[in-house]
């Protein structure tokens, strides 16, 4: 049970600015998609696997980087890193709105993943140092609800920078937030780091788990243009597994390890980390194929879908918060379970009412309303598990094995909806595809129902 602990105006500070830098990033990651087609046509002589880097490039830097930033944050100074990882994310968007070729173009987005990795988990662990552990919950509910709100923006507010502006103001719209923020955060924000942190670190390791988890990325990503079976696929694969295992047992043996493997002994950390895999391959494996679906097989508009598809990310923002504060009084095990259970409703209705012809109402919103219920049930709840019982000196590293898993897996997700989905010649063949999608998204849903209910320990400090 919560206590009367009182909020401090610097938490409701920190949680006003980690938000917004949340909403931002979040939103980056939305609108690009739409950009697609807009920044083919500006460089038509760049092929589809060249332009494919665009997006590819960013969640490769950002995945293989958080792990030595977690540590860095912890050691440095996470409010020292948070703003370094902000400034480098303007400049990268910066050049990325100004980029004259594709091939700059990848490189800035690069630039942002640096900026992006770095700027991560030192965010999320001046959060959690700000808030008292009594109202721990409530906060990352908060700070939640704008990934969410940026999900419900993103389509049509994408749609609206584009079709006004052109592909380049989704990146240089980044530009005035991020300086915006940079001016207040050293007014706002104190500035905090991991006590008894190492003053090195496994400097073998750095390398390792940058290039094992970016090769891992990149298998995942690639695999279905260069074909899961090809050489450059299964090399990929072998040299990242290589490498991680590798990793693993430096972790487990150098007195300085880059990842504290004890994190995994804790159950709330483990476990939520499996949840965070079932959760978000099925809820990103529904967001990525859906809005094609609408627009190949029911003939809507890139706007007229982006609204569409609106009310479910918009309801997950509204319920987050909510969501936060119950936590506090009775623990995430029992909103998660029942976020897999509205999850697993959501992708049934999908199977039974969405069909090739439009239906608004039963095809869209009604499911909708049970996913986005999900996502409000599970997004920012599925952090507040995983850092349960993370000790405050752990912070940044800790939140960095999260955010490497939540990456991965969403890379695991649009990987396996665009293998299951093909490349369908007709409308039929499109749902066909699609429905898979959902079968699967219902079984994960259930599997994150199960686990929350009987496997995720109900007091805190549960280790295996």
């Amino acid at each position: 049970m919560a206590s009367d602990v009182e909020i401090s105006a610097a938490a409701w500070r920190t949680l006003g600015v980690t938000s917004m830098v949340s909403f931002m990033v979040s939103l980056e990651i939305t609108v690009i998609a739409l950009a697609r087609a807009e920044i083919a046509e500006a460089f038509p002589d760049a092929s589809p696997s060249t332009l494919s880097w665009v997006i590819t490039a960013y969640n490769i830097g950002v995945a293989s980087l958080l792990l030595p930033s977690g540590w860095a944050a912890d050691r440095y100074g996470r409010r020292k890193l948070f703003m370094w990882g902000l400034a480098i994310f303007a400049v990268g968007s910066l050049l990325s709105g100004l980029a004259p070729g594709s091939e700059l173009l990848i490189v800035a987005r690069l630039l942002q993943s640096v900026g992006g990795a770095l700027q991560f988990p030192a965010g999320l662990a001046l959060l959690l140092t700000a808030f008292p552990a009594q109202h721990r919950q409530m906060g990352i509910g908060i700070w939640g609800a704008m990934g969410g709100l940026a999900a419900a923006l993103g389509p049509s507010l994408g749609a609206l920078l584009v079709d006004g502006f052109g592909w380049r103001a989704v990146f240089l719209i980044n530009v005035p937030v991020a300086l915006v923020v940079l001016v207040v955060t050293p007014r706002w924000i104190e500035e905090s780091v991991g006590q008894g942190v190492n003053d090195g670190v496994d400097l073998f390791a750095v390398p390792l788990a940058s290039l094992g988890v970016g090769a891992f990325v990149l298998g995942i990503v690639q695999g279905g243009q260069w074909g899961w079976t090809s050489g450059s696929t299964i090399g990929a694969f072998l040299v990242g597994v290589l490498l991680l295992l590798i990793f693993v047992w430096r972790s487990n043996t150098h007195p300085r390890p880059l990842f504290d493997l004890s994190l995994l002994k804790l159950r709330s950390y483990s476990i939520g980390n499996v949840g965070n895999l079932l959760f978000v391959v099925a809820f990103f494996g529904w967001l990525v194929v859906f809005p094609e679906f609408i627009q190949r097989t029911w003939g809507w508009s890139v706007l007229k879908t982006g609204f569409a598809i609106a009310p479910a990310p918009m309801i997950s923002t509204i319920v987050s918060p909510f969501m936060g504060r119950l936590a506090d009084r009775i623990g995430n095990g029992p909103i998660l379970a029942a976020g897999g259970v509205f999850g697993a409703v959501g992708g049934a209705l999908h199977l039974i009412f969405t069909d090739t012809e439009p239906d608004f109402l039963r095809g869209i919103l009604l499911p909708g309303v049970f996913i986005g219920l999900s996502a409000g049930c599970s997004f920012a709840m599925l952090v507040g598990a995983t850092m349960r019982d993370v000790q405050p000196a752990q912070f940044g590293m800790a939140g960095a094995g999260r955010t490497t898993i939540f990456q991965l897996s969403i890379a695991v997700g649009v990987a396996i909806a665009i293998a299951l989905i093909g490349q369908p010649n007709s409308p039929d063949a499109f749902l066909d595809g699609i429905r898979n999608v959902w079968l699967l998204g219902v079984l994960l849903w259930i599997g994150q129902a199960l686990l929350f209910a009987f496997v995720f320990p109900k007091r805190p400090n549960q280790a295996t």
